[in-house]
């Protein structure tokens, strides 16, 4: 039921795909198993997201740690870069991607609603980020979230890409480089 739940939400919006449509498509004869298993839409979006963004958080901590004391913008940004990007290389990740971006929107809300547990990295990171004195603090509060925003948007347009077969004129890592590049001149500017 995972695995339709993400790729419907994908491709037909969060928004547009009912529960009906996901257990149909996951062959389920009882039409309240999302509430049966998940306890609610909510619930079923909240496991999806889990699912795929705890090892990327994971990663996320690994790159971080190996970065050392004082990293640089750069290398900071790229420990948020990097794992998220990685998920293009397999079509659930892809779908996993187009999911997120579709709930950018709400990122203001998730830093404080959050699981803890699938998002420790992401946060610290970002706190960290969002430290380094180079603004205003509300300043640096609104840089953090266009950075969310710009990496969220660009992995999810090329996951469609990569999907829909209409290709990608950058190589991956010159993707991750380049999208690396943007976020820190976003936070930095």
């Amino acid at each position: 039921m995972l695995d339709e739940a993400e790729r419907l939400f994908a491709v037909g919006g969060v928004e547009g795909v009912t529960t009906r449509q996901i257990t149909e498509a996951a062959e389920q004869r009882n039409t309240s198993a999302v509430s049966y298993h998940f306890g609610s839409r909510q619930g079923l979006l909240r496991e999806l997201l889990a699912r795929r963004g705890g090892p990327v958080d994971q990663e996320r901590g690994a790159q971080r740690s190996r970065a050392g004391a004082a990293p640089s913008l750069p290398t900071l940004v790229s420990c948020l870069v990097t794992p998220y990007a990685a998920l293009l290389a397999e079509p659930t990740g892809r779908s996993y991607l187009r999911i997120v971006a579709q709930l950018r929107g709400r990122f203001a809300a998730w830093r404080v609603e959050s699981d803890a547990a699938t998002t420790e990295h992401l946060a610290r990171i970002l706190d960290e980020i969002e430290g380094r004195p180079t603004a205003p603090a509300a300043v640096r509060r609104e840089r953090v979230v266009a950075l969310i925003m710009l990496l969220t948007g660009s992995v999810a347009e090329r996951a469609r890409r990569i999907d829909d077969g209409t290709g990608n004129e950058l190589t991956h890592d010159e993707f991750v480089q380049n999208l690396v590049d943007m976020c820190a001149a976003v936070v930095s500017a």
